[in-house]
C-alpha cells in the first residue's frame, strides 16, 4: 500500500492559496514577503522529492504547474516521476506533453485504488479542494507542513470545516526556524 502525503506551505491560520505569487489572490506570494530566508527551513521540500515516487495534484493545481514546473531546474525528480490528476474534466488532449507520465483519475475511488498498488509514497502538492476531500474521505496519511508565521484570513484552505469525528495526529519531526517558520510532520493516526 502507498502513502499519501500532503505537502504544503501553510499560514498560521490554515491558508494555502497562492504561497508562490499565483495572480488573484490579495496576498498571492506571502511565503517570501516580509519572511527572511533561511535556508535550513525549505531543506524539508528537498527531501520530500528524494522520497516521493509519484505526485497527486487536483485539476487547478495542473493548470497552475504544467506551464511552469518542467521547466523549473529546482525540481528534476518531481519532473521526472509520475504525476496524477484527479479531475472529472481533464482530457488526454489537454495534458502537456513535457513533463513525464500524466494519469488522469477520476475521482476519489480511483485514488484509494491508486494508494493500493505497489510503490513509494505519492506526494499531493497545492490542491486545497483535492486535500479537503482526501482528508474527509480518510485517505491521507501524513502531513508535511511548513507553517508560516502569518495570518491571512481568507483564501483556500488546507482542512476541511465539515462536521466529522475527531482525527488524531502523531508528530513524527518537528523544527523551528530563525524566521519563525515551524516545520511540522504528522502521521495520521488510523
Amino acid at each position: 500500500m502507498r502513502t499519501l502525503i500532503t505537502t504544503a506551505f501553510v499560514s498560521l491560520d490554515g491558508v494555502i492559496e497562492a504561497p508562490g505569487g499565483e495572480p488573484g489572490y490579495r496576498n498571492s506570494g506571502w511565503t517570501f514577503k516580509d519572511i527572511a530566508m533561511d535556508e535550513a527551513a525549505y531543506e524539508l521540500k528537498g527531501q520530500e522529492q528524494d522520497e516521493a515516487a509519484a505526485m497527486l495534484i487536483g485539476r487547478v493545481s495542473y493548470d497552475a504547474f504544467a506551464p511552469v514546473w518542467p521547466t523549473i531546474t529546482e525540481f528534476p525528480k518531481y519532473n521526472a516521476m509520475p504525476k496524477y490528476v484527479v479531475s472529472t474534466t481533464l482530457k488526454e488532449s489537454d495534458l502537456v506533453t513535457n513533463w513525464g507520465e500524466i494519469t488522469i483519475l477520476r475521482s476519489l475511488d480511483d485514488v484509494a485504488a491508486l494508494k493500493e498498488t505497489e510503490g513509494g509514497p505519492i506526494s499531493i502538492h497545492g490542491s486545497a479542494t483535492l486535500n479537503r476531500n482526501l482528508a474527509d474521505a480518510g485517505l491521507i496519511d501524513r502531513y508535511s507542513l511548513l507553517v508560516f508565521p502569518v495570518l491571512l484570513g481568507a483564501g483556500k484552505r488546507l482542512f476541511s470545516d465539515s462536521d466529522k469525528d475527531k482525527q488524531s495526529l502523531q508528530l513524527v519531526d518537528n523544527a523551528s526556524y530563525s524566521n519563525g517558520i515551524q516545520k511540522l510532520v504528522y502521521d495520521v493516526v488510523r
